[in-house]
């Protein structure tokens, strides 16, 4: 599944139907978000019901078999759905049925079964034209994303929160967290126990992705594991966090509304064992006389007020008083990760003076830039930081920097991501910082095992494309042996008649490409794939890696390692482009140049059956993947996990941290200090050695390029059109 495709789709759906309705942006917003949360809920009660049903004695009578279900819920990372609040319910009303009633007694029922959600379901859905509301339950009812998981669903939850944001739907102007940014604080930080707190926690997404990392990494649910605490100023963010935790099945009883400048929930200071926040920033006008009572060692201002504006008193930029907050909530064990303005890095004047503070308690941990474009709705870079009160004795006098501007995946011209793998490198940075190298060599291990499995398929793969080849060589050369060329021209004028000299030069490509090999090398790749992917370390029972750091080294880099099979595997990758492409020209050409399909015995089915497998699949129609396409993937693949190995080993080539020039460095509080105490990574780590640039980064810059430039071509239509549009009215 396409899954921006699908967040496009459905967005462009609704926001149509939002456009021909007499509703606002703002009247639309809340509603429309709602009905997410039920498909949501609804995705996610399908699919732990099988289970449960499973559990359950056939011969149950029916009243008590639903009771039981309900039980079967409980601890499960979904919530149990009465059955009028039931998705299909809703989609399968008859025509001309009250849509809005039934959706408002869906939200009853859910608020009736789940306390914590009281208040926080949107009602109002009768005032919503029929036919409007009809349309819109169909919207969410499509296969796509009846078929969504949570993951999926996430995405086009948080996906429609910033585009009604980007509307202006939503208040203050607020942005949402970009998930990339939240994964990888909660990787940092590691939140799996006690007590966990975002005092600025917008619609939850950071409690979310917490529960997945205790689910997925330490294998045990959340609810047993911490609790989790949350204040957002918005109402309707809080409602947002509440539903989005109740259907992820995560505790929201301590969502709270509040503004954390003035409400301090103070028996939270010095309790938390993890703090994640991405707060608002730059903010001014906070009263200073509201919180210059926090200034005190023991309060929530540690280090003392920031600077305030000449004119007005208030407090001139909050960006020092989030940063403090987050450090006086920990306890003496206690990390926190959350996200920040650049600017706050080298902030001077009193900013300054409290970094200085913070940074001689040794709790600094790591601080890692991030560039342009995380940002759905702004193109700003920000900084993550992140506190460990619990640091190792040997760490306490540094710092590690990392500078991840250049570390990112092109989704737009507007919006980059970090990948899975980006995401657990830059982490694996962190790791061996810490000295953690079994979790550096297991990631290793398991980008091998992952290449060594594309490689696998590569003989059966490169055998069916080689078949799809012999079909279409079968095909064309029947047509060459039967087709006359006066048949051909029979009943056409003399304009339309194919020439001798077409008919021969078709006969010529042909006749060459049956006689043009792949490449004499396919037997010798496929037997060095074969033995690169059979020397990677075995996974025993325990799925514990097998081989040490040097292992995983040598299968790498070693002679027959996988660092060589790159190469000649990109080679196979243009040679397989190439013949597709040879094919297709030549199957187009007798198809629709030289009227293949006269000759007796020539059917279209045969033609469009060879075209098929070797041309791509349409994703926009949810095709399946060809022939073409799956062992193109299974190269990519392969050459993608290889180097996400080579990314760590050619730069931590000893298996322990060291600083990599414009990358990361470990810094003194000494080189803090010689620095007025910046915090700004680019500041210490460097420049990278100039070096033969990847082609795979080549390649996402390129692509970055002519997104941008599509994107621009796009606006200079818009304009053009929007100024034509004006000369006409002004001149009538």
């Amino acid at each position: 599944m396409n899954v921006q495709q699908l967040e496009n789709e459905l967005w462009e759906a609704a926001d149509q139907l939002r456009a021909n309705s007499k509703l606002t942006a703002a009247e639309y917003a809340m509603p429309v978000l709602g009905l997410i949360f039920l498909r949501h809920a609804d995705n996610r009660f399908k699919a732990y019901l099988p289970d449960i049903e499973a559990d359950i004695p056939p011969q149950v009578p029916a009243t008590q078999r639903e009771t039981l279900i309900k039980l079967g819920f409980q601890g499960k990372a979904a919530i149990y759905l009465p059955e009028a609040a039931r998705f299909d319910r809703i989609a399968s009303l008859p025509q001309g049925a009250n849509v809005g009633e039934v959706i408002d007694r869906a939200m009853d029922v859910i608020e009736a079964e789940y306390e914590v959600l009281k208040g926080a379901l949107p009602r109002g859905y009768p005032a919503f034209e029929t036919d409007l509301l009809a349309e819109l339950v169909k919207i969410f009812d499509r296969p796509a994303i009846k078929a969504a998981t949570g993951d999926v669903f996430g995405r086009i939850y948080e996906y429609f929160l910033n585009k009604f944001a980007m509307s202006g739907a939503q208040e203050g102007g607020e942005f949402f967290t970009p998930p990339s940014l939240v994964r990888m604080i909660v990787n940092i930080i590691e939140p799996d126990h006690g007590l966990v707190l975002d005092p600025a926690c917008g619609s939850a997404g950071m409690f979310v992705q917490t529960g997945h990392f205790i689910e997925d990494v330490r294998h045990r649910l959340a609810n047993d594991t911490v609790t989790f605490h949350g204040q957002e100023k918005s109402d309707t963010n809080t409602k947002l966090a509440r539903m989005n935790l109740v259907v992820h099945g995560l505790d929201a009883s301590n969502i709270r509304q509040g503004n954390t400048f003035y409400d301090q929930v103070d028996h939270l200071i010095g309790q938390c064992d993890f703090v994640m926040a991405n707060p608002p920033f730059n903010v001014d006008g906070v009263d200073t006389k509201k919180v210059e009572g926090q200034a005190t060692d023991s309060g929530r201002l540690p280090f003392g007020l920031p600077g305030t504006n000449a004119k007005t008193g208030a407090i001139s930029n909050a960006n020092s008083l989030w940063i403090q907050y987050f450090y006086a909530y920990l306890n003496d064990t206690g990390r926190a990760g959350f996200v920040m303005a650049s600017s706050a890095s080298d902030a001077g004047n009193k900013d300054r003076d409290i970094r200085e503070k913070l940074v001689k308690t040794g709790h600094v941990d790591v601080m890692m830039a991030i560039g342009n474009k995380f940002f759905y709705t702004r193109s700003l870079p920000c900084t993550l930081w992140f506190f460990d009160k619990g640091k190792p004795q040997d760490l306490q006098d540094q710092v590690l920097m990392i500078d991840a501007r250049n570390v990112y995946h092109v989704v737009s011209a507007r919006s980059h991501v970090f990948t899975d793998e980006q995401l657990a490198n830059l982490n694996a940075i962190v790791w061996l910082y810490r000295g953690e190298i079994e979790k550096v060599t297991s990631l290793i291990h398991r980008y091998q095992r992952q290449a060594a499995h594309w490689l696998d398929l590569l003989p059966e793969r490169m055998a069916a494309d080689s078949a799809a080849v012999d079909d279409a060589a079968r095909l064309l050369q029947r047509f060459a042996d039967n087709a006359v060329l006066d048949e051909l021209n029979a009943g056409y004028g003399t304009d339309m008649h194919i020439t001798p000299e077409a008919w021969a030069s078709f006969q010529n490509e042909l006749g060459a490409a049956l006689v043009t090999p792949l490449a004499a090398s396919v037997p010798q790749l496929l037997q060095a794939a074969a033995e690169a992917s059979q020397r990677v370390a075995p996974i025993n029972g325990s799925h514990l890696v097998q081989g040490s750091y040097d292992h995983h080294l040598a299968v790498q880099h070693g002679l027959g390692g996988f660092d060589g099979l790159v190469a000649p595997l990109k080679q196979m990758s243009k040679a397989l482009e190439a013949r597709h492409k040879q094919w297709l020209k030549l199957l187009d050409t007798a198809d629709k140049t030289l009227r293949a399909r006269q000759v007796k015995g020539m059917d279209g089915k045969d033609f469009r059956a060879v075209r098929r497998a070797l041309l791509a699949a349409d994703s926009k129609k949810n095709e399946p993947p060809t022939v073409r396409d799956e062992v193109l993937e299974a190269l990519r693949q392969a050459i993608y996990f290889i180097h996400q190995a080579h990314w760590i080993q050619s730069r931590f080539p000893n298996g322990w941290f060291e600083d990599v020039p414009g990358l990361c460095k470990a810094v003194t509080l000494d080189e803090i200090a010689a620095n007025d105490y910046s915090l700004t990574p680019g500041r210490y780590v460097g420049v990278a050695a100039a070096a033969a640039e990847d082609e795979d980064d080549f390649v996402e810059k390129l692509r970055e390029i002519h997104d941008e430039l599509a994107e621009l071509n796009d606006k200079a239509v818009e304009l053009a059109g929007r100024i034509a549009g004006n000369f006409e009215e002004l001149l009538g």
